[in-house]
């Protein structure tokens, strides 16, 4: 698969299913090999980006980062020149659900939005909300690796909306 092709969450996920096999397998210390094995691997390749990085300088490192693998992987390696609140901001710009940010917890590493979209865009129910809150995922998975859970809180309802009637006739006073 060449690096075009590698897309960071499915490399995440590919990464997770071999270890969860040889988790189930039961063999405990084959279990912890390869979660050794991949800590050291990710120390190493971090190491050597971090290397690349500072040889590059400024100039080139921000021509870069708008491949979203190299960004990724700076991102992932804790490399990136923008910190993770921008990035998280960048990622939601290209999200296709309109969605407001509420806020990120960076010790649960629980992002918090509130669906933008009014009862209008939707049948209301929670398919939409689950598309959206796949399509946030998607977005902050390689820009901003910190995000773990993605908390989408329905749509503010809509302000109450003040009836103004015409207002009664003043009584005319004769003096």
């Amino acid at each position: 698969m060449s690096a075009a092709v590698i897309d960071a969450r499915e490399a995440g996920r590919r990464v997770e299913e071999v270890l969860d096999r040889l988790a189930a397998t039961g063999d405990r210390q084959a279990c912890a090999a390869a979660e050794e094995l991949v800590r050291v691997l990710m120390d190493f390749y971090g190491a050597g980006l971090a290397r690349i990085v500072e040889r590059l300088g400024a100039g080139a490192l921000t021509r870069m980062l708008g491949d979203d693998l190299v960004a990724g992987l700076l991102a992932l390696h804790d490399l990136h020149p923008d910190d993770v609140d921008t990035r998280i901001t960048r990622a939601l710009e290209s999200v296709p659900e309109p969605v407001e940010l509420i806020g990120f917890d960076a010790a649960t590493g629980t992002l918090s939005l509130r669906s933008a979209a009014g009862p209008a865009t939707g049948c209301g129910c929670g398919s939409n909300a689950e598309t959206a809150r796949r399509s946030v995922e998607d977005a902050v998975a390689c820009l901003a690796p910190e995000v773990t859970a993605v908390e989408l809180l329905p749509a503010a309802p809509a302000p109450a909306l003040l009836q103004i009637g015409s207002r009664p006739p003043t009584p005319v006073r004769v003096p």
